[in-house]
């Protein structure tokens, strides 16, 4: 872990939707932090809770439950400075940019609303100096709009949008999923050298848990609203202790082990059964090794 101060925190933030019989937690009891120039990943599989999670620093959605803390202070009715501070990236680069405007347009918006002070000159020269940051030719790239871009070109873009504002964390929903494989390699390496370079926290949420190994530091499993297993990556994933966990890494193809690994057999003749019991709110914290800790399922 960090030894560093988190910018963003939440503490024991629940979420819920629907009334009665039938309310459901699309985020249970979440507690983590997000540190400068780390990685926090977010795994888990479609409608766990993980975009939930990101909506809710965000500010999209407010917690039912527990406290959203910004530099260790509750986030109060004046936003301006958090969402200066935080910033998003999205799955989809396409949806999220305004196909009527130029890239130049996509980036000059923030640094006018976020920088007034900046003359148009000065202007002109942030935007150059962010398209080179996310390694794009300013020359070539200014003047278009997004239909004529890739998708890597594009995500770029998101992302050199993002740090328009000078912010301290990115939250990247899937920001590869909607990319060829080929240019996903790009992106990943492009979100660890400006976590290195500026110092940015960053929380990676991802079904994709062969992306979180190669970009985070840290590791959270997510399934039901709740997080059943979290750690130092490296930890979590070479040592697996909650049987979803280990459910989901045996999805994942891998040369070395064969798909009737004895020590997964039994797992997956009983997914329905691991998935019932994952679900089920579990309030006890087990600490299994260093910077390693799950959520036991019920005996």
């Amino acid at each position: 872990m960090s030894d560093t101060a988190p910018i963003i925190a939440l503490d024991n933030v629940s979420k819920v939707f629907g009334r009665a019989e039938a309310r459901v937690y699309a985020a249970r009891s979440i507690s983590f932090a997000l540190h400068p120039g780390r990685t926090v990943a977010l795994v888990g599989e479609s409608g766990s809770g993980k975009t939930t999670a990101a909506r809710l620093i965000m500010r999209e959605y407010r917690p039912d439950e527990g406290r959203l803390l910004f530099r260790g202070s509750p986030v109060d009715g004046s936003l301006k400075a958090y969402r200066g501070a935080v910033q998003m990236v999205f799955q989809d680069p396409f949806s999220s940019l305004n196909p009527v405007h130029t890239i130049r347009y996509h980036l000059e918006r923030p640094l006018r609303l976020h920088q007034p002070t900046l003359s148009g000159a000065a202007r002109q020269a942030a935007i150059a100096e962010l398209l080179a940051r996310v390694k794009l030719d300013p020359a070539l790239i200014a003047a278009k709009y997004p239909h004529e871009l890739s998708g890597g070109q594009r995500q770029r873009i998101s992302i050199a949008r993002a740090l328009a504002v000078d912010p301290e964390v990115i939250i990247a929903d899937e920001p590869t999923s909607m990319l060829d494989v080929s240019v996903r390699l790009g992106i990943l390496n492009l979100l660890n050298d400006m976590k290195r370079q500026l110092g940015l926290a960053v929380l990676y949420i991802t079904h994709d848990i062969a992306t979180a190994r190669y970009v985070a530091e840290d590791i959270m499993v997510m399934y039901a609203g709740q997080i059943v297993e979290w750690g130092a990556t490296e930890s979590v994933l070479g040592n697996p202790q909650h049987p979803y966990t280990r459910l989901l890494l045996s999805a994942v193809p891998d040369p070395d082990r064969r798909f009737t690994d004895a020590r997964l057999g039994d797992e997956l003749s009983q997914i329905e059964v691991i998935r019932r019991q994952s679900a089920i709110a579990q309030p006890e914290v087990r600490e299994v090794g260093a910077n390693h800790f799950i959520r036991p399922m019920p005996a």
